[in-house]
């Protein structure tokens, strides 16, 4: 590659003179390495050439706009280069997410662990509930099952409010006591 005060020098001749010579030997040096540079950038082949005919044309527009005391003119070329990539990403439409693809639509079916744990459990507390005295399972299902407030329980079973509360709360106690951590 040229060195940096020739690759300037050819700017230069274009910027004042709009030297045709010296910017042809710029595209013949530049041209491969930024279509290398594209293809780096995750560009196809044809989006490369177009990068490096807009660097280009950029160069040979914007030449007096090169300040060698601000950076290399490699350099400059290169940033030209860059954004006319960021350029081009921006332009392009950004995947819209499809509502009914498979992994947005959420699963009817419970994860099999989940199933085991929940029939386990379902089981243990079926046979915990068969070992309450009767009349403590029957407030339980009137009070859990049928959601029935305590007074409600009282009223239809002719039973005092207190014997409702104390019973349901043994029930409760007893299957703390079998089941454990599950209740």
């Amino acid at each position: 590659a040229p060195a940096d005060e020739v690759i300037a020098a050819w700017i230069e001749a274009i910027a004042q003179r709009g030297d045709r010579d010296a910017f042809t030997r710029l595209f013949s040096v530049f041209a491969p390495r930024l279509k290398a540079f594209a293809l780096q950038l995750g560009c196809d082949g044809a989006t490369a050439e177009e990068i490096v005919q807009d660097v280009m044309v950029s160069v040979w527009r914007r030449a007096a706009q090169y300040d060698p005391r601000k950076g290399r003119p490699v350099t400059w070329i290169y940033t030209i280069a860059r954004n006319r990539r960021i350029d081009l990403f921006r332009r392009q439409p950004m995947p819209t997410a499809d509502p009914e693809d498979l992994a947005f639509v959420p699963s009817d079916e419970e994860a099999s662990d989940d199933q085991v744990y929940r029939s386990e459990s379902s089981s243990r507390s079926h046979e915990a509930m068969s070992e309450l005295p009767q009349e403590q399972l029957s407030l339980l299902r009137l009070a859990f099952f049928k959601e029935m407030t305590h007074s409600e329980i009282a009223a239809e079973c002719g039973l005092p409010m207190g014997t409702v509360k104390s019973r349901i709360r043994l029930a409760m106690q007893k299957l703390r006591a079998r089941l454990g951590e599950d209740l």
